[in-house]
């Protein structure tokens, strides 16, 4: 451990971790709801088809190499990040704040 410069408060926490002090709530119908999520959030029921340029597709596929995942889950996990709210296109929000700014 001393090899992590720890704050204070993470080393609190690492103490009370490591004493056994955190003590999972995780109840039989709360796991069963998440599994339920989990199972559908990675539903496949619909395919489409995309044409996207070679230079992307190799590097997509050598990202997905490097996770040990396929390159059709890699895509599939970042389109339902992105709609999903979870990964944001930060150049539109530059371009949205650069445009905001005039505006004001």
């Amino acid at each position: 451990m001393s090899d992590f410069n720890l704050s204070k408060e993470e080393k609190e926490i690492l103490k009370d971790f490591e004493a056994g002090e955190f003590k999972s709530v995780l109840t039989p119908k709360r796991k069963k709801m998440l599994q339920a999520i989990a199972e559908e959030t990675f539903k496949k029921d619909k395919r489409i088809n995309i044409r996207i340029s070679s230079r992307d597709l190799e590097l997509l596929q050598r990202r997905a190499l490097e996770e040990g995942i396929p390159y059709q889950t890699l895509v599939s996990s970042v389109l339902h990040k992105y709609v999903s709210g979870g990964l944001h296109d930060l150049m539109a929000n530059k371009a949205f704040q650069r445009t905001h700014k005039t505006r004001c």
